[in-house]
């Protein structure tokens, strides 16, 4: 019997996500799928839900929600033994649901989701773990940290504005653009440098449709990593559109590298931004974890 774990964070999309309940429930009923459900109640409870119920009984679990139910309910997924973890599937009714651009879904598109992982068909993709002095996690699709963080602390404030939000929050920030001396240590090569920010990639997007990260494979075993060098405020506003298409890459400014393992070191603590969430400072140890996850595609 094919049957869903289902955790629906109703918060998700400024309380949008909330309308989109009840078509989701009719059209799983009118396809004959049993399912159970969960609702989240605050920041961290998809995670805790997920890693205190028995999932013996299921076929999928079921993430509907933006980027952060995402990320939650990965973490509650990995805390399970791998031969007792069920195949992850995504229902975008987020703001941003950066993820869901791999599958080809837009923010809203819940009903393609729901036909995707309705067709059973599954495959298996990375995840990347974060160790960090006093917490360890894993994340599904980015981790940033410098002018990325601070764009998207701005975002938060904004984000009822809906998918602009990211982009207004960008230039914002832009306007105060810093840099900050960092040690990366990407494999076996090491950068010390100013930098303005360091974005580490599973997947493509990051905001709604920014292509951060245009060579990213999910299931490659490898992390694309971003950073951007030194630049002035007239370039990075020349350079930003381009985020759109991935043609940032080719800017001078921009490097970029996959690899397996990475370590940042900074002078004093700098926060961390996996999958939109505010987790986690560095010094940190990012790594791919190859086929750790059946998503369903």
């Amino acid at each position: 019997m094919f049957k869903l774990l289902i955790v629906f964070n109703r918060n998700a999309g400024s309380g949008k996500a909330q309308q989109f309940l009840p078509l989701i429930k009719q059209h799983l009923d009118n396809k004959g799928v049993a399912c159970d459900w969960l609702f989240t109640e605050s920041q961290g409870h998809a995670k805790t839900l997920i890693a205190q119920a028995d999932l013996s009984t299921y076929s999928g679990v079921i993430a509907a929600g933006g980027d952060g139910t995402l990320f939650e309910t990965v973490n509650g997924l990995m805390t399970h033994d791998d031969h007792d973890r069920k195949p992850f599937g995504v229902v975008p009714v987020g703001t941003g649901n950066a993820f869901s651009r791999e599958l080809g879904l837009l923010p809203s598109d819940w009903e393609k989701g729901l036909d995707i992982i309705l067709s059973r068909q599954t495959q298996s993709i990375d995840l990347g773990h974060v160790e960090c002095v006093d917490q360890s996690f894993y994340f599904l699709n980015i981790i940033g940290m410098g002018f990325v963080v601070e764009a998207g602390k701005t975002t938060l404030k904004i984000k009822k504005l809906g998918k602009i939000s990211y982009t207004l929050a960008t230039l914002w920030e832009t306007i105060k653009l810093k840099k900050h001396r960092i040690k990366v240590t990407i494999d076996d090569v090491v950068i010390d440098d100013d930098l303005v920010f360091i974005e580490v990639a599973n997947s493509r997007y990051t905001g709604t449709s920014f292509l951060i990260a245009p060579d990213a494979k999910i299931d490659d075993g490898l992390l694309d990593v971003i950073i951007l060098e030194k630049i002035s405020r007239p370039k990075i506003l020349r350079l930003f559109p381009t985020i759109y298409s991935g043609k940032h890459v080719n800017y001078k400014e921009i490097q970029t590298h996959q690899a397996k393992k990475i370590t940042i070191e900074t002078q004093a603590p700098m926060p961390l931004m996996p999958d939109g969430e505010f987790k986690g400072t560095t010094p940190v140890t990012i790594t791919c974890v190859p086929s750790s996850l059946q998503l369903f595609s």
